[in-house]
């Protein structure tokens, strides 16, 4: 924590620490995204349980896997052929606001289903599901920030109880 010899090179510190507001809250935004992204990418692939508003996802039809194995595909991993899907997930990042998506039409057949498929959602699950890792890096980033500390990599610099 640093320490202050004058309430001067304290309001400083706070003048500093304000005027680094935008960078701090893009960089952060920045990381959150990339934490949902992660998380979107390894479910493709696993099956998923009920979380938040979205349901667990459907088995895979007998058809399905048919087909998949008859293409040279194992038979049950939802979602996953020749990973184009989970690395067709992207990231925007304008300021403080962040997109997590995908531009692939197959991406949102699968999130919001079809009328002949259940939806297996996987970007909503995501950000649902991130919610208290993304907590927890903002509150040690804002932390470090307004300690004087080295803000981009918290987690290495303070240990919060």
């Amino acid at each position: 924590m640093k320490e202050f010899a004058s309430f001067g090179s304290f309001a400083r510190h706070l003048a500093v620490t304000a005027a680094m507001g935008e960078e701090v809250t893009h960089h952060l935004t920045a990381k959150a995204a990339e934490i949902i992204k992660e998380d979107a990418q390894k479910r493709i692939g696993e099956y998923q349980d009920y979380t938040g508003p979205f349901n667990s996802w459907a088995p895979l039809a007998e058809s399905t896997m048919a087909d998949r194995v008859a293409k040279g595909f194992t038979p049950d991993d939802p979602l996953l052929r020749t990973g184009d899907l989970r690395d067709s997930i992207e990231v925007t990042v304008k300021g403080n606001e962040a997109a997590v998506g995908s531009v692939s039409e197959i991406a949102m057949y699968q999130e919001l289903g079809t009328d002949n498929m259940p939806p297996r959602p996987f970007l909503g699950p995501a950000a649902f599901d991130s919610k208290l890792n993304i907590g927890e890096l903002a509150g040690e980033t804002i932390t470090a920030w307004v300690s004087g500390l080295g803000w981009k990599r918290p987690r290495q610099l303070i240990k919060l109880p």
